[in-house]
């Protein structure tokens, strides 16, 4: 969800029961909006500078530990609340699904004996509990620091010293590690008891990992559990139907990937278990006779309330995790009015799956945004590039400098454009790389912008907004009881009844994204070998076996529409495999 989305969720949401997830990439960010909510509730406010030894990792235990109090204090208000329309308590329940504690509300209700009616009040208050406050790290934004021209210590690096400010609050929640393996991350968690399970078996703090596929999952998973670290969730996103970053798996769909894991979860939660009560013994731990609690939820263009109920059903999935659409909830993200408009109107030519990262990884964008306007402002001005704030994106790119520069920095593009015309290249291959290099956004910046925009902090930041390709299906500002209505199949929100299944639209933009690979590779800027493009071609006719075959799990409408959609999407790769026969390099793939 971006830096600043979801940086206060918490303080709108987890008081009924909603979780929600707070990036740890921007300190900066994160120490203003301390500043914010202590001004907000009368709190004492005192700044952690950046002169101060330990900064990043200490404003973010304050921020935690702020919003931790906070939460705590508003879950015990609504628990004291009468039960009478508009109550906090009374929404609390009412925004349930059904389940079981929601059937207990209802015979509170019609309750008809005052005594009788008390007893179940109080025994529905006990069970409210507050929605967890879980954080993200981006384990590939790990820069390194430097204090008067040497290298500190590994663990100030900023991924080390953000799950360092966690590891040190006061949350019960967990952490998300999402963008892949980061070795050193890994390992620096098991130095925080937190971690680790208490003398009764439980862990204050969980690990939860974004993963792609279940290869992933395995290696990560085992990774963890050799250093005495459990995984309690796997975050299963699609590759390409999801907001933000993208990360394009060869053409390997949600579906077939969650057959997978319903096939072989067992088989993971025993391997690492394993590792894991070895790991405990070599630490002078007791190890555990069982397993944790394993749960595996599922993220990706869902949008619909029959998507959601099949994944869980018909995957065993724990969770289902609802993103994109929540832009469009005022009282729960952080979304500036001009880019409410701007989402509700947006298209899909709109929301493109860019090469705006600085991390030369597909990026979904609005390109509507006051971020991208800025950005192609200071190229008409001949002035590319950011004047990079903040950095978080120096990590990868030494071409001209000693230490890692941002390639969406001025700085770096400054050096770049005049260097282009010495690298041999054909006319059309400039053309392409040049726009490449001028795309590129401050993100690590302006993903706060909606944040500081709306609560008065920066009203002249440019916001970027990173939705996924899902929101042109909602073109209207909800309530929170709206959209909770909506997953749960009380309403409908989509603007169409027409949209394409959520696995049929991942399938299109493998397909989409296929095509723009061939388009490089024939242009001669992407130096791929061709067994990139065979397994690619081959993943996706896989997959659209495996959905010819789970297309009997739906019933009579929805499979006819289904089918008829795959049919079409089917079509379109034998042309592209055709094309590719066609291709000088690629003819032995078709």
């Amino acid at each position: 969800m971006g830096t600043g989305f979801t940086i206060d969720s918490p303080l709108m949401i987890a008081r009924y029961g909603i979780s929600s997830t707070i990036s740890l990439v921007d300190d900066t960010f994160i120490e203003q909006m301390r500043r914010f909510h202590c001004e907000q509730v009368g709190e004492p406010y005192k700044e952690i500078s950046r002169d101060q030894d330990d900064h990043r990792a200490r404003r973010i235990t304050a921020y935690l530990n702020l919003i931790d109090r906070l939460v705590e204090k508003g879950t015990d208000e609504l628990r004291a609340s009468t039960f009478e329309p508009g109550s906090e308590i009374t929404r609390y329940f009412e925004l349930l699904p059904d389940c079981p504690l929601k059937s207990s509300y209802v015979q509170m209700l019609g309750t008809s004996d005052p005594g009788e009616m008390a007893h179940k009040q109080e025994a529905l208050r006990r069970q409210v509990l507050p929605g967890s406050i879980d954080v993200n790290i981006m384990t590939k934004l790990d820069r390194n620091y430097f204090k008067n021209g040497q290298a500190l210590p590994r663990e100030f690096s900023d991924a080390l010293a953000a799950l360092r400010g966690y590891a040190n609050s006061t949350l019960s929640s967990s952490v998300v590690f999402s963008a892949g393996l980061n070795p050193h991350l890994y390992s620096y968690a098991a130095d925080f008891k937190d971690f680790m399970p208490d003398e009764a078996g439980s862990l204050k703090k969980q690990i939860v990992l974004k993963v792609s596929d279940y290869r992933s999952a395995v290696v990560q998973g085992k990774f963890l559990a050799k250093r005495g670290l459990w995984v309690s969730e796997y975050r299963i996103e699609s590759g390409l139907n999801c907001g933000g970053h993208a990360f394009p798996s060869k053409g390997n769909l949600m579906g077939p990937i969650l057959e997978e894991f319903k096939q072989k979860n067992e088989e993971l939660i025993g391997q690492t278990h394993k590792l894991y009560s070895t790991a405990l013994s070599l630490r002078g731990l007791s190890p555990t006779p069982d397993p944790h609690e394993v749960r595996f939820r599922v993220s990706g263009g869902i949008g619909t309330a029959e998507e959601h109920a099949f994944l869980l059903n018909f995957y065993g999935i724990s969770k289902v995790g609802w993103g994109t659409p929540f832009l469009l909830v005022p009282e729960v993200t952080n979304v500036d009015d001009e880019h409410i408009e701007k989402l509700i109107n947006a298209t899909d030519d709109d929301v493109c799956l860019s090469a705006s990262s600085p991390l030369n990884v597909p990026f979904w964008n609005l390109m509507t945004s006051a971020s991208e306007e800025a950005r192609r402002k200071r190229i008409s001005e001949g002035r590319p590039g950011s004047p990079c704030p903040k950095g978080h994106a120096k990590i990868f790119n030494t071409e001209f400098t000693p230490r890692p520069d941002c390639i969406a920095s001025r700085s770096y593009i400054s050096k770049k454009l005049p260097h282009m015309g010495e690298e041999g290249l054909t006319e059309e291959q400039f053309k392409w790389i040049k726009e490449n290099v001028l795309n590129k956004s401050c993100i690590c910046h302006d993903l706060s912008g909606g944040a500081t925009v709306k609560t008065g902090i920066d009203p002249e930041a440019t916001p970027s907004i990173c939705c996924g390709p899902a929101i042109v299906n909602f073109s209207k500002i909800a309530t929170l009881e709206e959209m909770a209505g909506h997953i749960y199949g009380r309403l409908s929100l989509l603007t169409s009844a027409d949209r394409p299944h959520m696995f049929i639209r991942e399938l299109s933009l493998n397909l989409d994204y296929l095509r723009g690979e061939m388009e490089k590779f024939s242009l001669g800027v992407m130096n791929t070998a061709p067994k990139y493009f065979r397994e690619f071609k081959d993943n996706l006719a896989a997959g659209i076996e495996y959905y010819g075959k789970l297309a009997e799990q739906f019933v009579e409408g929805k499979r006819t529409h289904f089918l008829d959609d795959l049919t079409k999407q089917k079509e379109v790769l034998e042309k592209m495999i055709a094309g590719m026969a066609r291709e000088p390099g690629l003819n032995a793939v078709g």
